[in-house]
This record gives structure tokens, sequence and C-alpha cells, in this order.
């Protein structure tokens, strides 16, 4: 059962990250190589994406 669990935790993780690339800023070369990286390393490639991802503008106030 705790590994159904992880495992659903770091389902939905990449998925966020994957959806947070899609509707990114960045270019489609970017977009693809971040998409890839989060398929192929799961738990790695959404570290790496919350250390190193695109960034969104913030707005200023």
């Amino acid at each position: 059962m705790p590994v159904a669990i992880i495992s659903f935790i770091i389902l939905a993780c990449s998925l966020y990250a994957i959806l947070q690339v899609g509707t990114s800023a960045e270019t489609t070369v970017n977009k693809t190589v971040w998409t890839l990286l989060i398929l192929v390393l799961p738990f790695l490639g959404f570290i790496i994406w919350v250390v190193a991802g695109p960034r969104t503008e913030k707005a200023a106030k």
C-alpha cells in the first residue's frame, strides 16, 4: 500500500510539472526537453524542474 501512495504522489507531481511546462512561455524545444526529462526520470526530473525549471514572470507591485 505505501508503494501505491508514493507512486501516486510521484505521478501527480510529474503531471503538475508537465502542465506547468506546457503553459510556460518557453520555446517549443525547451518545453520538449523539460517534458522528456520529467517523463524519463519522473522523481528526479520533477526535482530538477523545481530547482531549475522555467519561471513565470511575477507582476511588479
